[in-house]
């Protein structure tokens, strides 16, 4: 092991096994694919840094010499197809281990990341296309997802090359392929090296009062990660972490990439055909996962197995987030394993600004005290700090400077980025409470976000889409608990004229919103209401529907 993270971070021991104090360190001109994979791959080629398997019996394990390899075969390959610095490629790869070749590819070349889900349909595509200028789309074979590019691409033409990983497509260009006929790869120098100041990643995100927005990050969001790897997965870097995601999500780089990269720890992928709690386990005892993180939803079906059929005496530590955690959840998951879950808090704008660090005691239900990585505060309406008990909103006080980790913005945007970030704090929208020994506890949006299974969903979008069929007059969209996925979407809707309520109907709209965009926001809860509630200005009250919701129990 180098011990290549200390050159991003200094800390202090508490004596006592933990951290008491650490600062992130920036070097000039970072850049994560040549100073960490292609550093380790130098001194350490045969280390080990990914298990891949998937559901049809395939398995491959890639060194770190292995992915120099094969990011310079990447970084090659998309040039010579015209991708420069600055371009934007989107990359819909699922858990293919092909996307990590083209994300490090990229990251070489300065070219723009843009990971997104499987599940997009074509109007989806076409806004995301369209917004972020998109030059080259990189895609799975599996599914529907490139029939829907096709299809998005006769609205816009500005998709230079479409490339398939893991199948075949009339007009496509197969990445294996051209991987192997890609020319020898040279490093960008002078103006062509990205530098730390460059953007590195774009994500789209939903918002409630608008499609989802474009949010930046640079060259030095990598970096913060190490926080998420070395205190709150706590990965062994001779172990195998595994963090449940599908690469389109934010997610991934958290708990595949970035941070567990820094610390030379091996990152485990099960490229898996969809979830299903027994395959998962037994993966995780065959290949001796050692550390784990997953949302809510996950944990709640682990625990509805008989988890003492599964070896699983590798596991040394289990995280969480993406949802509140249900104390249930945290009390029989111990019970079956002995692990505690530590909890953590963070935004596709952020890394993890809260979290319940190894070393620190576990208080079920609570994200942990704030990271020292960030000024973290809690604000009142007023923007007063809270008292202990009292719940505020979590911000972060930047002072307008840029602090590694955060992004850069909204892409193209300055006004919904002041919106959110201004007199040198940061707004989350997020809002918790506070106890006595600076623990959050969170109590949630400030807005309308819905949090279903661990994907995060705007309401605007849904509605946008409920709102094309003709049996639509005005309707709203919000959460309702769910025992299982902690929310689900539930649409109130107001019928046109001519138009009863009916079961067939429910099914019809549920159907029609499967279709018309990602299938997992489409809502399973329908109501036909004669009004919707709204304040005297016209807004839909959402915060009366959801009350209405938990009253009844739904």
């Amino acid at each position: 092991m180098l011990g290549l993270y200390k050159n991003f971070i200094d800390e202090t021991e508490d004596g006592k096994g933990g951290i008491s104090s650490f600062r992130l360190k920036v070097p000039d001109n970072f850049n994560f694919a040549y100073d960490v994979v292609d550093r380790i791959a130098s001194d350490e080629p045969d280390r080990r840094a990914m298990v891949w398997c998937n559901d049809l019996g395939e398995e491959r394990t890639f060194t770190f010499g292995d992915m120099k390899r094969e990011s310079d075969k990447a970084a090659a390959f998309f040039m010579k197809n015209g991708i420069v610095k600055g371009d934007r490629v989107m990359l819909i790869l699922i858990r293919h281990y092909q996307f990590w070749f083209a994300m490090l590819g990229l990251h070489k070349i300065g070219a723009i990341a843009i990971p997104g889900t499987n599940q997009l349909q074509v109007k989806d595509l076409v806004y995301r296309f369209r917004m972020a200028d998109v030059k080259m789309i990189v895609c799975t074979g599996l599914g529907d997802i490139a029939g829907h590019v096709d299809e998005a691409c006769l609205e816009y033409d500005g998709i230079k090359n479409k490339v398939i990983v893991r199948g075949s497509q009339t007009g496509w260009i197969d990445f294996d392929s051209g991987l192997e006929g890609a020319p020898a790869f040279n490093k960008p120098v002078g103006e062509g090296y990205a530098s730390t100041t460059d953007i590195l990643l774009l994500y789209f995100t939903s918002g409630t009062t608008g499609m989802p927005k474009m949010v930046v990050h640079d060259h030095s969001y990598p970096i913060a990660h190490l926080v998420t790897a070395r205190y709150w997965h706590k990965v062994d870097p001779d172990g195998l972490h595994l963090t449940v995601s599908e690469t389109g999500w934010a997610k991934s780089v958290w708990g595949k990439l970035y941070g567990q990269w820094i610390m030379e720890a091996g990152i485990f992928v099960y490229d898996m055909d969809r979830f299903v709690p027994d395959s998962l386990l037994r993966r995780i005892s065959q290949y001796g996962v050692t550390t784990f993180c997953a949302p809510p939803t996950i944990y709640r079906f682990l625990i509805k197995e008989d988890l003492s059929k599964y070896d699983l005496s590798s596991l040394q530590h289990c995280t969480i987030a993406g949802e509140a955690l249900n104390p249930e959840v945290y009390d029989q998951f111990l019970k079956a394993t002995g692990l505690e879950l530590k909890e953590g808090f963070g935004q596709t704008e952020t890394t993890l600004s809260a979290a319940t660090f190894y070393w620190m005691k576990t208080k079920p239900g609570s994200m942990g005290p704030a990271s020292a990585a960030y000024d973290v505060l809690l604000l009142d309406e007023d923007g007063t700090p809270t008292e202990p008990g009292a719940v505020g909103e979590i911000t972060i006080r930047t002072n307008n400077d840029k602090v590694t980790g955060m992004f850069l913005g909204y892409l193209d945007n300055p006004e919904l980025t002041h919106s959110v970030w201004h007199g040198g704090i940061y707004h989350t929208g997020d809002t918790a409470w506070q106890d006595e020994d600076g623990y959050l506890w969170y109590v949630g949006r400030m807005d309308d976000i819905i949090k279903s299974s661990g994907y995060r969903i705007g309401p605007f979008e849904v509605e946008s889409v409920l709102m094309e069929h003709p049996s639509v007059l005005e309707c709203a969209v919000t959460g309702a608990p769910d025992p299982v996925r902690g929310s689900v979407i539930k649409a109130t809707i107001v019928l046109a004229r001519g138009y009863t309520e009916s079961d067939d109907l429910s099914k019809e709209l549920q159907e029609y919103v499967k279709t018309h965009t990602a299938p997992y926001k489409y809502p399973r809860i329908i109501e036909f209401v004669p009004s919707l509630p709204k304040t005297i200005s016209g807004k839909i009250m959402r915060k009366d529907l959801r009350a209405s919701s938990e009253s009844k129990g739904e």
